[in-house]
């Protein structure tokens, strides 16, 4: 494909000068998808100018045969340069700008994406938009605060289904009408189109439905009871909760291919990456993440769709908000009580260690402290999400839930397809409450780092906690006897004053418990101890989760050596009761504390112990679930070939059906051993002729232990062409465990390629840069990085590469 340079980052300072300029804007938006290189557009934006007049843009990104009329005057490309198309000499009043174009398809998740369907040959359409992406459909001023309508007709083969934002009000011989939306921003457009297997049903009053691609409609068969019950139940939940009704005029939910977000709450059709519906049993850790996904994403429909940020400063005003209400929704809506366990040890992790790091920011940063969207793009991170979620939950302790939700019903209405930042909704809060919630925001909103809660003990052998840091915390803690049995727990105001709990002396204590509070949790030597012999032990969930982030914390800072902490997951993890405390313990294992802090010769030692811990918990598992997550971590650490060639000849895990995720994961294993050849991979590919079954083959081939394997692997991500999905799996097929000399020539090339790569766009710079070789760099391959980073790099890119640098060195 001929890549155009991405679109212009636009800036802060552009942005502001638009909005003063632009109002009162609509789309008509005409989309031709019959051609498979490249799509048609049609589109005709009204608009008002206001006085004083000045000259402005439209944004239209790599756009071919251009044609601009402007109030009826054909002014030819209008001076269009393949990013935007100037508008001058532009009187005060209301105009019509109409622009055609043809449009280059995509293969990175980063506009008009296009896939073809291994499993049957079948092509699925979709615009992915979000950020500024938009502008890689239609011409448009790609900005949160020019809300619009938006009206659109679409021409597609006859045999698909198109699903957009608006109702379908015609559909015949392959076109589409749909009802103009209310006023959104452009980034919220949506299309998915294609030949879909479809879930439909009405609930309220609403039309609902739930799609995916054809070759998944077994799967989809298999989950729409689940499915619709999770959306009943957040959809009925919400409306308890939030006073504005549901602002749209439909809700669809699709299953999409080649999303590089988790979902996109695109307002009347979601769209969610479609690997969130695999085949075979699903796992118990992604029905919970799924559920808890969809109440995020339901969520946006509130906040983010119906009241939107102005500014990309206020990205928390959207995402903290929907994390928050995701994993609550999810239990109190859905019925999925332990969601938020997947939170409090899955993610919550990440936000700490994106505190600790150089690209560190307050939730709520200054305007002026993301000049553009490129900036802007970075935080998307664990900061917005899972930090702000946790000071979130903080928030409503600190409140009172029904404070909390008066604040949030008063934002709501007043912004209501509005443009909002956060003086908006403290103003809100503030009416609410009586409580000093400027102050408890300028503590915890606009600071960086966190504090630290310290159990000590007097000279009675009372635990006293001690706060280093300047916030207010409420928080639970939970005493345990030597055996780690709850004795007894209380709710406490940790601040300035070391707060003593006489009640509990000579117990061991966790602060902290239920993971009220974003904070480090620093144990004394007592309470340590219990922990370390009978952390499976204690019994309630989420207070194991707590103690497993807080080891998570203590070998990243190096105040645990990795020795110990995987002597410690061997000892605890065998008799762990959550299949999702498993997995989430495996995965953040093997992903950041061997690639950070093992060097590589001691790692098929530490893969080895881990192995064996899963080979205890498979043996002896309490549930299909445990089973399974611990089958996934054997076959990720195993380094004997034959449990695993057993599984493939059998197709089974003992009694468990060994399920497609499954196998691959196998087979991948087994490929990085040197226990299958090509010929091997090839005939699993045979079996599996999917999606699955494509990127599943590209990450065996990669993982085999032979210098030919790395080079053709290397060259499959090496073409400028190749989608997102084929990447990401070719790169972790790369990076086998226990093959760092051969990968040793590949570090240097993914330093010195990957800025060409990640220039595509920012989601594609994300996949990328997510991609950093997993393991642990020599001090020669970490000089080798800082001297990347003096490079001038897309600005995706840079980000990603400071934080893994200090992720190795810190």
């Amino acid at each position: 494909m001929d890549w155009l340079g991405g679109p212009v980052s636009l800036t802060l300072t552009e942005a502001r000068d638009r909005a003063a300029v632009v109002s009162d804007v609509s789309y008509d938006v005409d989309l031709d998808l019959t051609d498979t290189a490249t799509f048609g557009v049609r589109t005709a934006v009204r608009f008002t100018v206001l006085p004083p007049t000045a000259d402005t843009f439209l944004e239209l990104a790599h756009g071919r045969e251009v044609r601009v009329t402007v109030d009826g005057e054909d002014r030819d490309d209008g001076g269009y340069d393949g990013r935007r198309v100037p508008l001058t000499g532009l009187a005060t009043g209301a105009h019509e700008v109409v622009v055609d174009a043809r449009v280059p398809y995509v293969t990175d998740g980063d506009g008009m994406h296009t896939m073809t369907d291994p499993a049957d040959g079948e092509r699925y359409v979709g615009a992915y938009c979000g950020m500024d992406i938009a502008q890689k459909i239609f011409a448009c001023f790609d900005q949160n605060d020019l809300k619009a309508t938006i009206a659109l007709t679409v021409t597609a083969p006859p045999a698909w289904t198109v699903l957009a934002n608006g109702a379908t009000l015609e559909s015949a011989d392959g076109h589409w009408r749909f009802a103009t939306t209310l006023r959104i921003p452009p980034a919220l457009f949506v299309v998915a189109a294609g030949p879909w297997a479809s879930y439909r049903w009405e609930h309220a009053g609403l039309p609902f439905g739930w799609h995916a691609r054809a070759s998944l409609a077994a799967e989809l068969d298999r989950d729409a009871a689940e499915l619709r019950a999770i959306t009943e139940g957040c959809y009925d939940h919400f409306a308890e909760l939030f006073e504005e009704p549901y602002p749209f005029d439909s809700y669809d939910q699709v299953l999409v291919p080649g999303l590089n977000w988790g979902a996109q709450e695109m307002p009347g059709c979601v769209t969610y990456r479609d690997e969130y519906l695999p085949r075979g049993a699903v796992p118990e850790d992604l029905r919970l993440f799924r559920a808890a996904v969809i109440a995020h994403e339901m969520s946006h429909m509130w906040f983010g769709d119906l009241a939107t940020m102005t500014w990309w400063e206020d990205t928390w005003l959207q995402e903290s908000f929907a994390d928050y209400m995701g994993y609550r929704v999810a239990a109190d809506g859905a019925g999925f009580h332990g969601a938020l366990l997947g939170h409090e040890v899955g993610r919550k992790p990440n936000a700490y260690d994106a505190d600790r790091r150089r690209s560190t920011h307050p939730v709520a940063p200054e305007a002026e402290d993301v000049p553009d969207v490129d900036s802007a793009a970075t935080i998307f991170d664990a900061i917005s999400y899972s930090k702000g979620n946790s000071v979130l939950r903080q928030l409503v302790t600190w409140l009172g839930d029904e404070t909390f939700l008066r604040g949030v019903n008063t934002y709501l209405t007043r912004f209501r397809f509005a443009n909002a930042t956060l003086d908006d909704f403290v103003a809100a809060l503030d009416e609410a409450s009586d409580r000093d919630v400027r102050s408890w925001v300028e503590l915890w909103l606009r600071t960086t780092g966190f504090d630290t809660i310290r159990v000590e003990r007097d000279e009675a052998g009372v635990p006293v906690l001690h706060r280093d840091g300047t916030r207010p915390h409420r928080i639970r803690v939970t005493a345990y006897d030597d055996g780690a049995r709850e004795v007894g727990s209380e709710l406490v105001d940790v601040a300035d004053d070391p707060v003593p709990l006489p009640s509990y002396a000579g117990l061991a204590v966790v602060p902290n418990s239920h993971g009220e509070t974003f904070a480090r949790i620093v144990l004394d030597d007592a309470s340590a101890a219990v922990v370390a012999t009978g952390l499976c032990r204690v019994d309630d969930d989420l207070t194991r989760a707590v103690l497993w982030t807080m080891l998570f914390d203590r070998v990243q800072t190096r105040q645990l050596g990795p020795d110990e902490f995987v002597d410690l997951v061997a000892r605890n993890l065998p008799g762990e009761r959550s299949a999702t405390m498993v997995s989430s313990v495996l995965n953040r294992t093997l992903g950041r504390v061997l690639p950070l802090r093992v060097p590589a010769a001691e790692a098929p030692a530490a893969l080895a112990t881990l192995a064996s811990a899963c080979s205890t918990g498979l043996e002896h598992a309490t549930s299909p679930d445990l089973a399974r997550a611990f089958a996934s971590g054997y076959a990720d650490t195993c380094d004997d070939p034959e449990p695993l060639l057993g599984w493939l000849a059998s197709d089974a895990v003992g009694e468990l059906p060994l399920a497609p995720a499954l196998r691959w994961r196998a087979v991948r294993r087994l490929a990085a051993l040197g226990a299958l050849d090509a010929e091997a991979i090839a005939a699993e590919g045979a079996r599996d002729a999917g999606s699955d079954g494509r990127v599943g083959v590209a990450a065996a081939l990669a993982a085999r232990p032979t210098a030919q394997a790395k080079a053709d692997a290397w060259a499959v991500v090496s073409d400028p062409d190749v989608d997102n999905r084929l990447f990401t799996s070719a790169m972790e097929g790369l990076w086998s465990p226990g093959q760092a000399d051969l990968l040793a020539p590949y570090v240097d090339r993914y330093l010195d390629e990957a800025p060409t790569w990640a220039a595509r766009g920012q989601a594609f710079a994300q996949v990328v840069g997510r991609a950093f070789p997993a393991l642990l760099l020599t001090e020669q391959q970490t000089d080798r990085l800082r001297t990347a980073l003096e490079d001038d790099l897309p600005t995706v890119l840079r980000r990603q590469w400071e934080d893994r640098l200090d992720d190795l060195v810190g």
